[in-house]
């Protein structure tokens, strides 16, 4: 079996000698103990050196991606070729499925060629003769050097290294400058107290009290430059009828220093922002025309790189930031959050408040995409990104105005509202039902009952015949029933007359 072992100084194939041991892999390390044991079960058979450090560079990162390289696969023409019927032990299982591939050589690997591999590092400096210790270090640590310098530079202008420590500090920035103004207004307050009434712009306060130090210069001093022509007659105004305490220069001294650090900070910021949306329109076009420059950057902070914001889905997107409310709202088995970070976008803010769940899914759907693309898109154009801000502006446009239209497709036919409508009969009023007539006895009721039963599926001749029927039967109860109403005296008098008659 053939070892093939790589070095900072280049390849070295191995020859083992004895395949039995590494069946007890677990006692394998006690091989390497001492150098004449090592050569006991290895003999260098072929070293290949680098030609330079470029040449070294090439070989470390194709072996780091799992790939062959140039040099190593001349070696393993010249020496492993020969020897087909033997396998080639390999370090890394990537690697030997590519050689495998290529050149149709068995290559195995198992944890008792990693421990193999443990114990030829240990024994190094002694298998490869003609190589001295202090060169392999500084080959090494060369090595080392080059390959990191080349991962920083593989891709410069995908560093979003930038962009998460350019939002951190524009954020740091934005808490030191509202302590500062806090600060200055306050403390100049007690010297001119409706002058912070008057001007609410924070730098123009600063430059303004820059400008006039003392309240009493406000007259002597020109604020045309900061100031509207009208304000500026009001602070004037305002000044000689000011309620505030009189300082000292040295105060005042304070005071003004602390302006020109508010104003230099201001400075720093402008410009600090300039060059954060440089580098988010160069590293993530598409997701700055979707959300900004600023939420684009603190997604990519949050999420730790672009990249890691590209492998969450879009559910994870759109309530990036509300991590705590979320996890409260399990906990507390009350409604999860809608939005995180998303809401600060401008779609999501123009929106009404109860569609700003609907627009901040759309475009947390909509950004998960870009992101995908800004990140492992190899071109940079910007179509995708104003494709889909357009389609969720239309979405947005059409919840907005109450429309309602498809989900899928291109989004112009209007769904059909029958879809989504309940179908059922309504009852009305029926007047007919109402009687002032009296209600009749039971067994009119159920004499009416039955003929309604027998006069249903019957023609209109027997009808008319039955209803002369009922007008005689009802003419007969009429007359039993006054006879039943006469009183016992009243058939005593008629039994009296028959006799009479009879007489």
């Amino acid at each position: 079996m053939l070892v093939l072992f790589e070095t900072p100084a280049g390849y070295a194939i191995f020859k083992l000698l004895d395949e039995g041991k590494l069946q007890k892999a677990e006692n394998l390390y006690q091989e390497f103990e001492t150098p004449e044991s090592a050569h006991k079960i290895l003999k260098l058979k072929h070293f290949e050196k680098f030609n330079d450090t470029t040449d070294a560079l090439a070989a470390a990162t194709a072996t780091v991606e799992g790939k062959m390289s140039k040099s190593l696969k001349k070696v393993l023409k010249k020496i492993v070729s020969k020897d087909l019927n033997e396998k080639l032990a390999v370090a890394d299982a990537k690697l030997g499925n590519s050689i495998k591939e290529k050149l149709n050589l068995n290559c195995c690997y198992s944890s008792a060629i990693q421990e193999l591999m443990r114990g030829i590092r240990s024994q190094m400096n002694n298998l490869l003769t003609g190589l001295p210790e202090s060169d392999i270090s500084s080959m090494a640590l060369g090595l080392a050097h080059s390959l990191s310098r080349y991962k920083l530079k593989f891709s410069p202008d995908k560093v979003d290294t930038m962009i998460v420590q350019a939002i951190s500090l524009l954020d740091d920035l934005d808490k030191e400058l509202n302590n500062y103004v806090m600060r200055c207004r306050e403390w100049y307050g007690w010297h001119f107290p409706e002058f912070g009434k008057i001007v609410t712009d924070n730098l123009v306060y600063a430059k303004t009290v820059k400008k006039i130090g003392i309240r009493s210069n406000v007259q002597s001093v020109d604020l045309s430059d900061t100031l509207p022509e009208e304000i500026e007659e009001e602070v004037k105004a305002a000044a000689e009828i000011s309620m505030g305490t009189e300082i000292s220069d040295e105060d005042i001294e304070n005071i003004l220093y602390l302006c020109d650090q508010i104003i230099e900070i201001s400075d720093y910021r402008a410009q600090l922002y300039d060059y954060l949306k440089n580098r988010m329109t160069a590293i993530a076009p598409n997701l700055t025309i979707l959300v900004g420059e600023l939420v684009g950057a603190r997604l990519i902070a949050h999420a730790g790189s672009l990249v890691n914001l590209a492998k969450h889905p879009s559910s994870t997107v759109q309530i990036l930031g509300a991590e705590k409310a979320l996890f409260r709202a399990l906990k507390t088995k009350h409604d999860t959050p809608k939005y995180g970070l998303i809401y600060h976008a401008s779609l999501v803010g123009q929106s009404t408040a109860k569609n700003k769940g609907k627009v901040s899914r759309m475009l947390a759907a909509k950004a998960s995409l870009a992101a995908r693309v800004d990140a492992l898109g190899e071109d940079s154009s910007v179509e995708l990104g104003m494709e889909t801000r357009a389609k969720v502006e239309s979405r947005v446009r059409a919840l907005e105005e109450g429309h309602l239209k498809k989900l899928s497709g291109t989004g112009k036919s209007v769904a059909k509202a029958e879809k989504y409508e309940m179908k059922g009969e309504v009852k009305g009023y029926n007047p007919a039902t109402d009687s002032t007539l009296p209600t009749s006895s039971k067994k009119r009721k159920h004499e009416e009952t039955v003929d309604t039963e027998e006069t249903n599926g019957q023609p209109e001749g027997e009808t008319e015949e039955k209803k002369v029927k009922k007008e005689k039967k009802k003419k007969k109860e009429r007359a039993t029933d006054e006879e039943e109403s006469t009183p016992k005296s009243c058939e005593k008098k008629k039994k009296k007359l028959k006799k009479e008659k009879d007489d």
